[in-house]
């Protein structure tokens, strides 16, 4: 094990791995990196702490897989460490499908840098371990590689991508699917104890030597536009989600952008295939470009993230922006508020309400129209459907609003609540809808067992195009659930820290001294998310719901180190003519409960 605190066992182990690493590119930057470590002053310095952190490792699998910056050691995404994970991989499937029956597994890939080396490099150590690989023809969005999954009846997949996160970064996320798992986690991301189980069987490996990699024998997936096309076969699904019979309005000004990620092309396929034919790209960030030089950070929750799709909206009078994150399994929907006539983005829970509602008002049109009754269907003005027994399951994290329990309660459509990530959400039983806060929304489980961004653009089109058609719009949906349900009101709150021994001593600092009220509201209940309940596995959080129902949930990061707090308050309306002033009101008391979050955490 390396001594990072002794140079002289920190310089030996960059040796050791400069004479086993096979990418000349990693082998110059270490080489770079020892020398200047070896000087003396600032530069120095800096170059013994980098290289410490670099091999401070290795780098640890998970229910996420891996995610880290591009760069030598192993604390660092390259192609030794993605060795090893594909060949840890390899053995997990192997041992589960079993010896006698050949394992089946598809692998795909963004345009982040090194993304296509690591895709090929993991086809070809799955084929040598007698796997069945197919591999996508190009850089693809993560919905496909998912779609792919269980499309192609595989027991595993691999999508090599790190997201929305900074061009510097990349990943390495897991699928388990056909004989690899049980029903509710085929095509699900892995979960415990799988990730345990895989990390192991990556542990057994020292190095990258006695690692076999294949000359061919995989399958390249045909190019989109040719037959077999996984990419076409996934448009296709996708486009008819987007029933004309049920809502048939496509008078829509749409404004889309990739951010530069490789999602552009399949979901204005999909926008245009489903009868959306005005939609225009931000040009700037329409190609997929792993610098993304028009964004200080490519998640579209950052401020300015949009703010070339917005300019463009303004000046060619759109009548949405709607956005998805690089690889395209998040959405981001932005519209011009009625209040000053400014355009916003839509916080995750906003877009996540309207989905649901949406996806209830389809449910009930799709049943009467299948009955012939259009008397069971719910109009904008008029009362729900009647509260049948229905096969419908929302779902959403824990963190995220209860708004959407309201909406499935109001509809007859059961709706439960999970750990953090689609790793839960999409294995709840019968599921139909589900979503989390940071943009993700899952609105064909059947099709895609994770968040899809490009399927959730498609259906808010379909929502939006519907209400204006009604000469309504998205603001005024948002309204109107705000009025049946209460004023939802959320917010967040992360604290960046410098060593996850930090977090610890934070959490720890809530249980000792735990806050008696939030917003001027005592606390009437809290849960200490850790010790499990009957409905949720342990995870590391602390929920607080006040006397006046506010809600905050703190809990660490499980990518990165800093704890993150999610605030919600629920404000009553009796009339719409109140509603600015309760909006008003319900950004004063989160105000209030951000400030004493701060106190609480002692910042």
């Amino acid at each position: 094990m390396t001594d990072i605190a002794n140079p002289a066992s920190l310089f030996a182990s960059a040796e050791e791995w400069m004479a086993q690493d096979p990418d000349p590119q990693t082998v110059r930057e270490l080489q770079d990196l020892l020398a200047a470590a070896r000087t003396e002053g600032q530069a120095a310095a800096g170059a013994r702490q980098e290289l410490a952190d670099s091999f401070s490792g290795p780098l640890q699998f998970g229910t996420a897989g891996l995610r880290a910056a591009l760069g030598p050691g192993p604390n660092r995404m390259n192609r030794v460490v993605v060795r090893r994970a594909a060949a840890g991989l390899a053995r997990f499937l192997v041992a589960k499908v079993g010896t006698t029956s050949r394992p089946r597994a598809v692998v795909g890939y963004d345009a982040r840098r090194n993304s296509d080396v690591f895709a090929q490099e993991t086809a070809a150590i799955f084929t040598a371990a007698g796997i069945e690989t197919f591999l996508l023809p190009s850089a693809l969005p993560t919905p496909v590689l998912a779609y792919a999954v269980r499309a192609l009846d595989c027991d595993g997949g691999v999508m090599v991508t790190a997201s929305h996160n900074p061009p510097q970064d990349n990943g390495y996320k897991v699928y388990l699917g056909g004989r690899a798992t049980d029903d509710a986690g085929r095509g699900a991301q892995i979960v415990s104890p799988s990730d345990t189980q895989i990390a192991a069987e990556i542990a057994a490996f020292d190095g990258i030597e006695g690692i076999a990699l294949a000359d061919g024998g995989w399958t390249v997936l045909p190019p989109t536009g040719g037959p077999g096309s996984i990419e076409d076969a996934y448009v296709d699904a996708v486009t008819a989600l987007a029933d004309p019979r049920l809502f048939p309005s496509r008078r829509l000004k749409i404004v889309l952008t990739p951010l530069h990620g490789v999602g552009g092309r399949t979901a204005l396929s999909v926008l245009q295939r489903a009868g959306f034919s005005d939609v225009t790209l931000v040009e700037p960030q329409a190609q997929p470009d792993p610098d993304f030089p028009t964004v200080a950070f490519p998640n579209p929750e950052e401020a300015g993230a949009l703010d070339l799709a917005l300019e463009l909206a303004e000046r060619i009078g759109a009548d949405i922006v709607l956005a998805n994150d690089p690889d395209a399994d998040r959405a981001a929907v932005a519209i011009r508020r009625p209040a000053g006539g400014k355009w916003e983005m839509l916080r995750g829970d906003e877009v996540g309400a309207l989905l649901g509602a949406h996806l209830a008002a389809r449910l009930a049109a799709q049943a009467a129209r299948d009955s012939a009754d259009d008397g069971g269907a719910r109009t904008r003005e008029g009362a729900p459907p009647a509260a049948v027994a229905s096969p419908a399951v929302f779902a959403n994290s824990i963190v995220s609003s209860r708004l959407l329990g309201r909406i499935a309660e109001w509809h007859g459509i059961a709706h439960r609540q999970t750990l953090t990530g689609f790793k839960w959400i999409s294995r709840v039983p019968g599921l139909s809808y589900g979503y989390e806060e940071a943009l993700g929304y899952c609105v064909a489980p059947d099709l895609v067992k994770d968040k899809d961004g490009i399927s959730a653009v498609l259906l808010i089109a379909e929502l939006a195009a519907d209400l204006l058609a009604k000469g309504r719009t998205l603001q005024d949906e948002l309204d109107e659930l705000q009025l049946a349900h209460g004023i939802h009101a959320t917010d967040q709150l992360a604290v960046r820290v410098g060593s996850l021994d930090l977090l610890d001593a934070m959490m720890q600092r809530l249980r000792d001294n735990p806050p008696a009220s939030f917003g001027g509201s005592p606390v009437e209940s809290s849960l200490d998310l850790a010790l499990g309940s009957a409905e949720l596995p342990p995870t590391e959080g602390l929920q607080y719901l006040t006397r006046d129902g506010s809600r905050v949930i703190i809990r660490p990061s499980g990518t990165e180190p800093k704890l993150k707090c999610y605030l919600e308050v629920v404000q009553p309306v009796d009339g719409a003519d109140e509603l600015p002033a309760k909006y008003a009101a319900a950004r004063e008391r989160l105000d209030q409960v951000l400030e004493d979050i701060n106190d609480a955490l002692g910042l």
